[in-house]
Protein backbone atom coordinates (compact mmCIF):
# COMPACT_ATOMS: atom_id res chain seq x y z
CA UNK A 1 0.00 0.00 0.00
CA UNK A 2 1.46 3.14 -0.96
CA UNK A 3 1.00 6.71 1.14
CA UNK A 4 0.75 10.07 -0.25
CA UNK A 5 0.84 12.48 2.34
CA UNK A 6 -0.89 15.91 2.00
CA UNK A 7 -0.16 19.31 3.93
CA UNK A 8 -4.15 19.93 4.01
CA UNK A 9 -7.27 19.88 2.33
CA UNK A 10 -6.36 20.22 -1.93
CA UNK A 11 -8.20 23.42 -3.12
CA UNK A 12 -10.30 23.06 -5.92
CA UNK A 13 -8.24 25.77 -7.99
CA UNK A 14 -5.91 22.83 -7.74
CA UNK A 15 -7.97 19.89 -8.12
CA UNK A 16 -10.15 20.56 -11.02
CA UNK A 17 -8.11 21.84 -13.63
CA UNK A 18 -6.41 18.02 -13.43
CA UNK A 19 -10.23 17.04 -13.64
CA UNK A 20 -10.89 18.62 -16.65
CA UNK A 21 -7.21 17.37 -17.85
CA UNK A 22 -8.31 13.93 -17.39
CA UNK A 23 -11.65 14.79 -19.30
CA UNK A 24 -9.66 15.49 -23.08
CA UNK A 25 -9.50 13.00 -25.27
CA UNK A 26 -6.02 13.28 -25.64
CA UNK A 27 -4.07 9.56 -25.70
CA UNK A 28 -1.48 10.53 -22.89
CA UNK A 29 -4.41 10.85 -20.56
CA UNK A 30 -4.81 6.95 -20.70
CA UNK A 31 -1.76 6.27 -18.88
CA UNK A 32 -3.90 6.35 -15.70
CA UNK A 33 -6.41 3.85 -16.66
CA UNK A 34 -6.06 1.31 -14.37
CA UNK A 35 -7.65 -2.45 -14.29
CA UNK A 36 -12.13 -2.33 -14.27
CA UNK A 37 -10.89 -5.70 -12.09
CA UNK A 38 -8.72 -3.82 -9.28
CA UNK A 39 -8.47 -0.41 -6.96
CA UNK A 40 -5.68 1.30 -6.94
CA UNK A 41 -3.38 0.26 -3.82
CA UNK A 42 -2.50 3.69 -2.07
CA UNK A 43 -3.52 5.80 0.74
CA UNK A 44 -3.61 9.72 0.86
CA UNK A 45 -3.54 11.09 4.07
CA UNK A 46 -3.51 14.14 5.82
CA UNK A 47 -1.15 14.07 8.97
CA UNK A 48 -2.27 17.59 10.56
CA UNK A 49 -5.23 18.78 9.61
CA UNK A 50 -6.35 21.79 10.79
CA UNK A 51 -10.59 22.76 10.27
CA UNK A 52 -10.79 26.00 8.44
CA UNK A 53 -13.34 27.89 10.48
CA UNK A 54 -14.71 29.75 7.96
CA UNK A 55 -15.43 26.84 5.76
CA UNK A 56 -16.87 25.13 8.57
CA UNK A 57 -19.37 27.90 9.35
CA UNK A 58 -20.68 28.70 6.06
CA UNK A 59 -20.97 24.76 5.83
CA UNK A 60 -23.01 24.89 9.38
CA UNK A 61 -25.36 27.03 7.41
CA UNK A 62 -26.09 26.54 4.34
CA UNK A 63 -27.41 22.42 6.06
CA UNK A 64 -28.46 23.82 8.70
CA UNK A 65 -26.15 22.90 12.21
CA UNK A 66 -25.77 25.19 15.49
CA UNK A 67 -22.21 26.30 16.34
CA UNK A 68 -22.07 23.77 19.13
CA UNK A 69 -17.87 24.08 19.06
CA UNK A 70 -18.00 20.35 17.19
CA UNK A 71 -17.45 19.18 13.54
CA UNK A 72 -21.02 17.88 12.49
CA UNK A 73 -20.57 14.45 11.58
CA UNK A 74 -21.13 14.83 7.79
CA UNK A 75 -18.11 17.37 7.64
CA UNK A 76 -15.47 15.23 7.51
CA UNK A 77 -17.05 12.94 4.00
CA UNK A 78 -17.14 16.80 2.58
CA UNK A 79 -13.54 17.30 3.17
CA UNK A 80 -12.19 13.74 2.06
CA UNK A 81 -13.71 14.55 -1.63
CA UNK A 82 -11.34 16.54 -2.51
CA UNK A 83 -8.42 13.75 -1.64
CA UNK A 84 -11.08 11.38 -3.54
CA UNK A 85 -10.69 13.69 -6.35
CA UNK A 86 -7.47 13.85 -6.98
CA UNK A 87 -7.10 9.72 -5.95
CA UNK A 88 -9.49 9.26 -9.17
CA UNK A 89 -7.43 11.37 -11.47
CA UNK A 90 -3.65 10.93 -10.20
CA UNK A 91 -3.39 7.04 -9.80
CA UNK A 92 -4.50 4.37 -12.53
CA UNK A 93 -8.15 4.52 -11.34
CA UNK A 94 -10.33 2.20 -13.76
CA UNK A 95 -13.58 3.94 -14.10
CA UNK A 96 -14.46 7.31 -15.48
CA UNK A 97 -15.51 10.00 -12.93
CA UNK A 98 -18.29 11.42 -15.05
CA UNK A 99 -20.12 8.04 -14.76
CA UNK A 100 -20.19 7.32 -11.04
CA UNK A 101 -23.55 7.41 -9.02
CA UNK A 102 -23.34 8.09 -5.52
CA UNK A 103 -25.27 5.27 -3.73
CA UNK A 104 -24.67 5.30 -0.21
CA UNK A 105 -22.60 6.80 2.34
CA UNK A 106 -22.41 5.68 6.11
CA UNK A 107 -20.60 7.67 9.01
CA UNK A 108 -19.41 6.06 12.43
CA UNK A 109 -18.68 8.96 15.39
CA UNK A 110 -16.75 7.40 18.17
CA UNK A 111 -17.01 10.56 20.78
CA UNK A 112 -18.13 14.16 19.67
CA UNK A 113 -14.98 16.41 18.42
CA UNK A 114 -14.23 19.46 18.89
CA UNK A 115 -14.05 21.77 15.63
CA UNK A 116 -10.65 22.89 16.98
CA UNK A 117 -8.67 19.29 17.10
CA UNK A 118 -5.59 18.80 15.48
CA UNK A 119 -6.48 15.34 13.77
CA UNK A 120 -5.18 13.24 10.71
CA UNK A 121 -7.43 12.60 7.86
CA UNK A 122 -6.62 9.65 5.37
CA UNK A 123 -8.63 7.80 2.47
CA UNK A 124 -8.52 4.51 0.40
CA UNK A 125 -10.27 2.43 -1.90
CA UNK A 126 -11.68 -0.82 -1.25
CA UNK A 127 -14.76 -3.29 -1.57
CA UNK A 128 -15.13 -3.65 -5.31
CA UNK A 129 -17.61 -5.62 -6.37
CA UNK A 130 -20.26 -6.73 -8.81
CA UNK A 131 -23.57 -4.59 -9.42
CA UNK A 132 -26.29 -5.87 -11.33
CA UNK A 133 -25.79 -2.14 -13.54
CA UNK A 134 -21.92 -2.39 -13.51
CA UNK A 135 -18.87 -1.88 -10.72
CA UNK A 136 -19.36 -0.49 -7.08
CA UNK A 137 -16.55 0.15 -5.05
CA UNK A 138 -16.10 2.18 -1.75
CA UNK A 139 -14.08 5.02 -0.95
CA UNK A 140 -13.13 4.45 2.75
CA UNK A 141 -11.96 7.64 4.63
CA UNK A 142 -10.57 7.71 8.90
CA UNK A 143 -10.05 10.04 11.22
CA UNK A 144 -7.77 9.47 14.03
CA UNK A 145 -6.82 11.93 17.18
CA UNK A 146 -3.36 10.63 17.74
CA UNK A 147 -3.67 6.60 17.71
CA UNK A 148 -7.27 6.91 18.46
CA UNK A 149 -10.08 6.29 15.42
CA UNK A 150 -12.55 8.76 16.00
CA UNK A 151 -14.35 8.94 12.91
CA UNK A 152 -15.00 6.84 9.79
CA UNK A 153 -17.58 6.95 6.52
CA UNK A 154 -17.44 4.86 3.51
CA UNK A 155 -19.02 5.99 0.77
CA UNK A 156 -20.20 3.89 -1.90
CA UNK A 157 -20.57 4.70 -5.97
CA UNK A 158 -21.59 2.63 -8.82
CA UNK A 159 -20.10 2.79 -12.25
CA UNK A 160 -22.90 1.99 -14.68
CA UNK A 161 -21.47 -0.78 -17.50
CA UNK A 162 -22.59 -3.03 -19.50
CA UNK A 163 -23.21 -6.51 -18.35
CA UNK A 164 -24.60 -9.60 -18.85
CA UNK A 165 -28.24 -9.15 -19.41
CA UNK A 166 -28.10 -5.35 -18.72
CA UNK A 167 -28.54 -2.86 -21.51
CA UNK A 168 -27.10 -0.01 -19.05
CA UNK A 169 -30.53 2.04 -19.03
CA UNK A 170 -31.55 3.60 -15.65
CA UNK A 171 -33.89 1.15 -14.20
CA UNK A 172 -37.04 1.25 -11.58
CA UNK A 173 -35.42 1.29 -7.77
CA UNK A 174 -36.42 -1.96 -6.49
CA UNK A 175 -37.97 -2.05 -3.01
CA UNK A 176 -39.62 1.60 -2.49
CA UNK A 177 -41.53 1.66 0.12
CA UNK A 178 -44.68 4.60 0.30
CA UNK A 179 -44.20 7.00 2.58
CA UNK A 180 -45.90 6.09 6.11
CA UNK A 181 -48.70 8.03 7.48
CA UNK A 182 -47.06 10.50 9.94
CA UNK A 183 -47.84 9.56 13.92
CA UNK A 184 -48.19 11.87 16.62
CA UNK A 185 -44.71 10.58 18.04
CA UNK A 186 -42.99 10.58 14.87
CA UNK A 187 -39.68 13.50 13.92
CA UNK A 188 -41.52 15.40 11.32
CA UNK A 189 -40.15 18.28 9.08
CA UNK A 190 -40.63 19.85 5.63
CA UNK A 191 -37.88 22.44 4.32
CA UNK A 192 -37.74 23.62 0.69
CA UNK A 193 -34.61 23.52 -1.19
CA UNK A 194 -33.99 26.92 -3.53
CA UNK A 195 -32.74 26.24 -6.88
CA UNK A 196 -29.56 27.76 -6.67
CA UNK A 197 -28.80 25.34 -3.77
CA UNK A 198 -26.20 23.02 -5.76
CA UNK A 199 -24.36 25.51 -6.98
CA UNK A 200 -23.86 27.29 -2.73
CA UNK A 201 -23.16 24.09 -1.83
CA UNK A 202 -20.88 23.46 -4.30
CA UNK A 203 -18.93 26.49 -3.68
CA UNK A 204 -18.52 25.14 0.57
CA UNK A 205 -17.95 21.47 -0.59
CA UNK A 206 -15.75 22.27 -3.42
CA UNK A 207 -18.11 19.60 -5.44
CA UNK A 208 -18.89 21.01 -8.59
CA UNK A 209 -20.54 18.04 -10.12
CA UNK A 210 -22.04 19.31 -13.33
CA UNK A 211 -25.50 17.18 -12.27
CA UNK A 212 -25.93 19.52 -9.52
CA UNK A 213 -25.34 23.18 -11.08
CA UNK A 214 -27.51 24.10 -13.47
CA UNK A 215 -30.29 22.85 -15.53
CA UNK A 216 -28.58 23.08 -18.74
CA UNK A 217 -25.49 21.24 -17.41
CA UNK A 218 -27.75 19.12 -15.73
CA UNK A 219 -29.30 18.08 -18.94
CA UNK A 220 -26.33 17.23 -20.95
CA UNK A 221 -25.92 13.74 -18.68
CA UNK A 222 -29.70 13.29 -18.73
CA UNK A 223 -31.86 15.07 -15.68
CA UNK A 224 -34.22 17.56 -16.18
CA UNK A 225 -33.37 19.52 -13.69
CA UNK A 226 -30.21 20.30 -11.53
CA UNK A 227 -30.49 17.51 -8.48
CA UNK A 228 -29.47 18.39 -4.68
CA UNK A 229 -25.88 16.84 -3.84
CA UNK A 230 -26.93 13.47 -1.67
CA UNK A 231 -24.42 15.05 1.10
CA UNK A 232 -26.35 17.87 1.63
CA UNK A 233 -29.60 16.22 2.23
CA UNK A 234 -27.65 13.49 4.31
CA UNK A 235 -26.41 16.30 6.35
CA UNK A 236 -29.66 18.64 6.69
CA UNK A 237 -31.81 15.70 7.80
CA UNK A 238 -29.27 15.05 10.64
CA UNK A 239 -29.10 18.99 11.77
CA UNK A 240 -32.83 18.32 12.86
CA UNK A 241 -31.57 15.61 15.26
CA UNK A 242 -30.10 16.03 18.67
CA UNK A 243 -27.89 13.11 18.28
CA UNK A 244 -26.05 11.34 21.03
CA UNK A 245 -22.07 11.13 20.97
CA UNK A 246 -21.48 7.60 19.62
CA UNK A 247 -23.55 6.54 16.69
CA UNK A 248 -23.68 5.05 13.12
CA UNK A 249 -25.65 6.70 10.51
CA UNK A 250 -26.45 4.73 6.97
CA UNK A 251 -27.40 5.96 4.45
CA UNK A 252 -29.13 4.96 0.63
CA UNK A 253 -29.94 7.39 -2.26
CA UNK A 254 -32.90 6.56 -3.99
CA UNK A 255 -34.28 9.45 -6.65
CA UNK A 256 -32.89 12.61 -7.03
CA UNK A 257 -34.20 15.73 -5.64
CA UNK A 258 -34.50 18.10 -8.54
CA UNK A 259 -34.03 21.66 -7.45
CA UNK A 260 -36.43 23.76 -6.77
CA UNK A 261 -38.01 21.32 -4.69
CA UNK A 262 -40.01 20.69 -1.04
CA UNK A 263 -39.16 17.66 0.55
CA UNK A 264 -40.86 15.60 4.10
CA UNK A 265 -38.28 14.04 6.46
CA UNK A 266 -40.22 11.38 8.28
CA UNK A 267 -38.86 9.11 11.03
CA UNK A 268 -38.26 8.01 14.72
CA UNK A 269 -37.63 10.28 17.81
CA UNK A 270 -34.06 10.42 19.43
CA UNK A 271 -35.77 9.07 22.84
CA UNK A 272 -36.34 6.04 20.41
CA UNK A 273 -32.82 5.74 19.22
CA UNK A 274 -31.75 5.95 23.07
CA UNK A 275 -34.29 3.33 24.38
CA UNK A 276 -33.78 0.50 21.67
CA UNK A 277 -30.44 1.68 19.94
CA UNK A 278 -31.43 2.15 16.43
CA UNK A 279 -33.84 4.47 14.83
CA UNK A 280 -35.12 5.50 11.15
CA UNK A 281 -35.40 8.00 9.02
CA UNK A 282 -36.42 8.75 5.04
CA UNK A 283 -36.81 11.61 2.82
CA UNK A 284 -39.72 12.54 0.51
CA UNK A 285 -40.69 14.50 -2.02
CA UNK A 286 -43.27 16.47 -0.69
CA UNK A 287 -45.32 17.03 -4.09
CA UNK A 288 -45.82 13.42 -4.92
CA UNK A 289 -44.29 11.16 -2.32
CA UNK A 290 -41.26 10.38 -4.01
CA UNK A 291 -38.76 8.31 -1.91
CA UNK A 292 -35.06 10.31 -2.10
CA UNK A 293 -33.00 9.24 1.34
CA UNK A 294 -33.39 6.17 3.68
CA UNK A 295 -31.41 6.40 6.80
CA UNK A 296 -30.73 4.00 10.06
CA UNK A 297 -28.99 5.57 12.99
CA UNK A 298 -27.71 2.49 15.37
CA UNK A 299 -25.89 3.40 18.70
CA UNK A 300 -22.35 2.34 18.69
Amino acid sequence: MTTRNYASVPLPKQTYPKIIKSLLPIVGNKKNQGSKNTLPEVTYLIKSLEINQENLKDYRRICGFANTGQVPPTYFSVLSQALQMNMMVDEPFPFAMLGLVHIANSVTQYRRIADTEIVSLQVSLGNLQDHDKGKQFDFITQVHSGEALIWEGTSTYLSRQKTEGNNNKVKPIKEIVAKPVVKKDDMHHIFALPEDLGRRYAMVSGDFNLIHLHPLTAKAFGFPKAIAHGMWSKAKCLSLMDLPEAYTVDVTFKLPIYLPSEVELIGDTMEKLAATGKSMFDLYSAADDKPHLAGKITLV
